[in-house]
């Protein structure tokens, strides 16, 4: 016998769901045992409309009936401000690991330690030591702008240095970082690397280190084998309910006050990874529609990666679920854009390199704007503003996240010293369009393939 790890990830906005929430905690505690380590990978506290309420506290109710033996950060566990992070650590009764997050940019204090964050730990289990050590994206600064007093150290060098200080009968390295897991597993000696970031399941060899990530959404728990190497998936969805947490949730989102009916869906919209990062998306269009709603903008863009995955809004639609949608603290701007840096901004669109994308994903949801695009050579063909092609010698006023304006990650063409104006934040502004509009465009030719 081995130790059997149990590894979840990137759970995010589930606990605006109660029942999926408490599916996920009823199959992890069925699986744990006494040969079991439960293990998380990151962005496990937020975003979400209830993490919004409760600065990600609300993961502590889930937290409380798993017992999870140990946790790194995903970028979104800075979403809320270091302080209200190193309370949530404090609080919960796993031990995090965190290799690569310093106070400062001078990186010689470790983020938390003083709340019990280490670089590594052991856990016991099945008479053998599995040894642990986290690793967060170095891109975290730049896709949350409240981790921006944190230094996010290179990753590679971060957990050889911790690793090397284990003593342990198996080495695991829990990693939020995304496609980069791969790079991660020729440069460093572990058994495993549990990984996070990226939506998509993942389960193969990498020079003879095991690679996992269970997808997003708390859909799925894997189970590792850490002799044989063996995974084994297990899906939520007919799990039983822990209705501890269930209830928790529910008392949460009734304290919340967010289920003001505020539109009525009759074709469900779909919330799937496929159909967000696949194109031009009804759920999409709605949200850049909005953004021009709210501001007299030419064009309305945001990026397919701030529209959260979730279930299909269906039938009467509330205030909380459009909140789930963008669930942000971030404003809708204003940015004068010149036509060359907006086609750019398409063009990236097209083909970007991120670490928690997949190759051929569209990252663009736009309004006012039609454009063709080549998926396999990932590359825009044409851009029409307004019904005229794009002029690369006019000036546009764009609509969008100030997120994108403060990321050098996303749309890198957009820049602050084009923001002209604030408006409100963007799930207020999503909540007043459908109160006003009360219905959702269909899919209609904004991006399509050629």
């Amino acid at each position: 016998m081995a130790p059997r790890l149990l590894h979840y990830s990137d759970v995010e906005n589930v606990y605006d769901s109660p029942e999926r929430v408490g599916r996920l905690a009823g199959l992890l505690r069925e699986l744990d045992g006494d040969d079991a380590v439960v293990a998380g990978s990151g962005d496990n506290t937020s975003p979400g409309v209830l993490a919004l309420v409760e600065d990600g506290q609300q993961a502590l109710d889930f937290f409380d009936a798993v017992e999870p033996d140990v946790e790194t950060f995903g970028n979104h566990e800075f979403d809320h401000g270091d302080e209200s992070l190193r309370r949530l650590v404090a609080d919960s009764p796993q031990t995090w690991v965190s290799a690569n997050v310093f106070e400062d940019a001078g990186a010689s204090e470790r983020f938390g330690g003083d709340a019990g964050v280490a670089p590594a730990t052991t856990v016991a289990a099945d008479g053998a030591t599995v040894g642990f050590v986290g690793v967060t994206t170095t891109r975290t600064a730049s896709l949350n702008p409240f981790a921006t007093d944190l230094e996010f150290a290179d990753p590679v060098p971060a957990a050889r240095e911790a690793l090397a200080d284990l003593d342990a009968d198996y080495s695991v390295v829990l990693s939020h970082l995304g496609r980069s897991d791969e790079q991660l597993a020729r440069a460093v000696d572990a058994d495993a690397i549990l990984g996070g970031h990226v939506p998509t399941e993942r389960r193969e060899r990498v020079e003879g280190t095991l690679l996992t990530r269970p997808g997003d959404g708390g859909s799925v728990v894997l189970e590792i084998d850490l002799e044989t190497g063996e995974v084994a998936r297990h899906e939520t969805a007919d799990a039983p309910v822990d209705e501890r947490v269930a209830d928790a949730m529910r008392e949460r989102l009734a304290d919340a006050g967010l289920d003001e009916v505020v539109a009525e869906v009759e074709s469900p919209i779909d919330r799937g990874e496929t159909t967000l990062f696949g194109g031009e998306s009804r759920l999409g269009n709605f949200v850049a529609d909005a953004y021009r709603w709210a501001t007299g903008a030419e064009v309305g863009l945001q990026n397919s990666g701030g529209v959260r995955t979730g279930t299909s809004l269906e039938g009467a639609v509330s205030a909380a679920d459009l909140v789930s949608v963008t669930p942000f603290e971030e404003r809708v701007v204003v940015a004068e854009v010149p036509g060359d840096d907006l086609r750019a901004a398409f063009e990236w669109a097209a083909g970007p390199d991120l670490d928690f994308a997949e190759r051929d994903w569209w990252h663009a949801q736009v309004s006012g704007v039609e454009i063709a695009w080549d998926p396999d050579a990932c590359a825009v063909e044409s851009v029409s503003v307004g019904g005229e092609p794009l002029d690369p010698d006019r000036t546009y006023a764009v609509a969008l996240s100030d997120y994108i304006l403060h990321t050098d990650d996303e749309f890198p063409s957009l820049r602050e010293e084009h923001r002209v104006e604030r408006h409100g934040v963007q799930y207020d502004v999503l909540v007043e369009y459908a109160r006003e509009v009360g219905e959702f465009p269909a899919v209609e030719g904004r991006v399509v393939e050629v």
